[in-house]
């Protein structure tokens, strides 16, 4: 696979302190991400930063709803997996691993900033119709691939993904660079093999190495 730095972009979704080992939604070995994430990233030009910005009352939490954790609603039609408070707006939790490599980011793309409605993919709320402005923004410099790190797997990453091939972009995923909640039980492996059935391609974060 030939790399094209100027055509391509490195996405990192949501390796936020809430979705790290102790965070409120934390994914097991959720920080394993951030040194396969750290080194990649010098390889890019465009690497963006996504961050789950939720207000405090927001859909996806459980206590909005007084329901237990993992139990599904239906918001305007849309399913909505029920979650722990959550990377809620400048709170500690929403801030970035300490460990991240911030500072090579061209852009921070925050989302599900709307009460109402979730946004798992960095690229469309969960009403897959409004656009987060990133689809643009990575026309505009005529990016062609997309390379997806982060957290996690089976939500935010997949969906990312999904949007993604429905855009017609390419889409190469970090697989030492992504960590999954498995919720439902067996998710990540169903996500995965649903990915990789479109097309998009895996590879391990030591593929760039000098």
């Amino acid at each position: 696979m030939r790399f094209e730095a100027e055509r391509s972009a490195f996405l990192v979704v949501d390796v936020q302190n809430d979705f790290c080992p102790g965070g409120a939604l934390g994914v097991p070995d959720g920080d394993a991400v951030v040194g396969p994430i750290n080194r990649l990233s010098r390889h890019f030009r465009h690497v963006v930063l996504t961050q789950d910005w939720h207000p405090a009352d927001h859909v996806s939490f459980a206590t909005t709803w007084k329901r237990a954790l993992h139990d599904t609603v239906i918001v305007g039609g849309i399913p909505q997996v029920l979650w722990p408070e959550h990377c809620i707006q400048g709170t500690g939790g929403a801030a970035f691993h300490p460990g991240l490599r911030v500072e090579s980011a061209s852009l921070i793309l925050r989302k599900g900033t709307r009460r109402e409605l979730d946004s798992y993919s960095a690229l469309f709320e969960n009403d897959r119709r409004t656009p987060t402005g990133l689809d643009g923004y990575l026309r505009s410099l005529d990016v062609k691939r997309i390379w997806i790190a982060g957290l996690s797997t089976d939500y935010c990453v997949y969906y990312t993904a999904l949007d993604a091939i429905r855009q017609d972009f390419d889409i190469t995923i970090v697989e030492d660079a992504i960590r999954g909640v498995d919720v439902p039980e067996g998710n990540v492996s169903r996500v995965l093999a649903e990915l990789r059935g479109l097309g998009a391609n895996f590879v391990h974060s030591s593929v760039l190495d000098d």
